[in-house]
């Protein structure tokens, strides 16, 4: 394929080298524009002699064809990959600015723009980057989670532009996800032909054709948190990417999509009701609410099993002759078993499995104690899955059969769950 990398000024540019050999390894083209900012971080040179391309900044440069240099890569191109993609660049795409030639090409393509953002981590959770981010979200633009760790500046947090490899691989789902949207709908093109010079057709042995449109799916994603005192918590590593990818599939398969969230570092999906929440208590009356009439829920979240008992209303001071605290902790709603069970249940319920030993054992009893259709097996063991871009899985179902999802990015492994769940729906729910 044929991908314009934007390169612009965070001092992450200095792996925008070697992503553009990683995307040359798959045999994809890279044609590279930088801002002058990015200049300051990288040669042109450098990206020149990797990509095999002249590197090119300037807006109206009359080399280019007509002097329009924006307009001719914004046509050639077939994915926009801004990689890093700085806050103040991020800014100028979400205000509409087009001073430079790589937020001119932004604004004049009609192709799909990815962006893989690397900053300060404060910069990073500043509201006004936040704002922006989510903006471009919401205008269809895909945004790469930052990896959280060691940063340029010494500090140590959210922020850092993805590795090239993890980079390569999302721009990999893509096209592979963009594939598999064009012969969905080439063939609902043939079965509408298809039905319109038919002259009967047999409603009891029409197949489902995976689209969900008309449906309500509910899906929760994330951690919870539970507080200990207005500054400490207890929490757990849950990132929801999975949650949030199995609500974007939902989305583009039609479905009307309420994603119920723990806090994360997530921009919402495009077109998807977000519920932001805190609590397992929180999050229990979201759904309750949200399931009133829904026909599948996805319990993906990692909701905590126990909350602090009596949560201070101020800070716990630490004291000098006090070498333990005690927490006393109470049971958290059990809310895929409360959904599951409940008289409002959805008719499929999905549970997903975090397991670190006796993990099929433990699947197989979730999937009968909690009522459920499926449940999705995750080996966190060793600190896997947990954060990362890639996810395995072990999909159990009532009738006792098993299916593997091999290892791959989670926007693909959600495709695949999808696949899995319609073949779950009784017949009837297609009439």
């Amino acid at each position: 394929m044929k991908i314009v990398l934007g390169v612009s000024g965070s001092i992450a540019a200095y792996k925008s080298p070697d992503l553009v050999r990683r995307l040359r390894e798959l045999g994809h083209e890279v044609r590279v524009v930088m801002s002058r900012g990015g200049i300051s971080f990288v040669t042109p040179l450098t990206l020149q002699a990797v990509s095999g391309y002249p590197v090119v900044y300037d807006l109206l440069d009359p080399a280019h064809e007509a002097g329009m240099g924006h307009i001719e890569l914004a046509r050639w191109a077939d994915l926009i990959l801004i990689a890093p993609a700085s806050a103040n660049l991020i800014s100028r795409l979400a205000a509409g600015s087009a001073e430079d030639l790589l937020s001119a090409i932004v604004l004049a393509t009609e192709k799909p723009i990815m962006l893989a953002p690397g900053m300060n981590r404060l910069m990073w959770a500043n509201p006004f980057v936040q704002r922006n981010i989510a903006a471009l979200s919401a205008a269809g633009i895909d945004i790469l989670t930052p990896g959280s760790g060691a940063q340029a500046c010494g500090e140590v947090g959210l922020g850092r532009m993805p590795e090239p490899l993890e980079i390569r691989d999302h721009v990999t789902a893509f096209f592979q996800r963009s594939a598999t949207d064009a012969a969905f709908d080439s063939r609902a093109e043939i079965e509408v032909e298809m039905v319109d010079g038919a002259d009967e057709i047999d409603d009891e042995n029409s197949e489902p054709q995976g689209a969900l449109i008309g449906k309500r799916v509910v899906i929760t994603a994330g951690p919870t948190v539970e507080e200990i005192d207005p500054v400490r918590y207890i929490s757990n590593y849950s990132s929801g990417k999975m949650g949030y990818a199995l609500a974007q599939v939902a989305q583009r398969l039609g479905a009307e999509v309420t994603l119920i969230s723990g806090p994360v570092a997530i921009a919402p999906p495009a077109g998807v009701e977000t519920i932001a929440i805190k609590s397992a208590e929180e999050m229990m009356q979201a759904v309750e609410r949200a399931c009133q009439g829904a026909d599948l829920f996805i319990a993906a979240a990692a909701v905590a099993d126990y909350r602090v008992a009596d949560r201070a209303l101020e800070k716990i001071k630490k004291s000098d002759d006090q070498d333990e605290l005690i927490l006393k902790l109470t049971k958290n709603p059990d809310i895929l078993a409360t959904i599951a069970k409940g008289e409002a249940r959805p008719t499929l319920c999905i549970g997903f499995a975090a397991e670190t030993n006796n993990i099929e054992e433990n699947a197989k009893s979730k999937l009968r104690r909690k009522n459920v259709d499926m449940i999705c097996l995750n080996d966190v063991s060793g600190g896997k899955v947990f954060g990362a871009a890639e996810n395995e899985m072990l999909l159990f179902k009532r009738d006792g059969s098993v299916t593997p999802i091999a290892k791959a990015d989670k926007a693909i492994v959600a495709e695949k769950i999808f696949e899995e769940i319609i073949n779950l729906f009784p017949a009837k729910f297609w009439c």
